[in-house]
């Protein structure tokens, strides 16, 4: 399991969002949230991804394929969704032991 800091900010975590990952640090909207375990499970997705790109990377990786988005499917929503960071995140949010067995940049299947 990866060892992580856990915070409670709201003022960090964007409107409509109930979390954020900024390596090191997961950042809940809420006290409740840090016992959320899908919710962890997901941003701890997000920390691997952070780790394997060198942070600056997969920021710039992420805000390049939400503009992509944004262009082709004019929605912010929709964007967001397709982005292969938050595709993997989402997709295996639910498998408590996914990322016992993840592959290194797997993220890149979810293009």
């Amino acid at each position: 399991m990866l060892v992580l800091m856990i915070v409670v900010s709201k003022d960090i975590v964007p409107k409509h969002y109930l979390a954020i990952t900024i390596w090191p640090f997961i950042f809940v909207k809420k006290q409740a949230f840090k016992k959320d375990v899908i919710l962890l499970n997901h941003e701890r997705i997000h920390y691997k991804q952070q780790i394997e790109l060198l942070v600056i990377p997969f920021f710039i990786l992420y805000l390049l394929e939400f503009i992509y988005g944004i262009i082709k499917f004019k929605s912010s929503r929709q964007a967001y969704r397709q982005i292969s960071f938050e595709r993997e995140a989402y997709t295996n949010e639910n498998n408590l032991n996914y990322l016992k067995s993840r592959l290194f940049w797997n993220f890149k299947n979810y293009y």
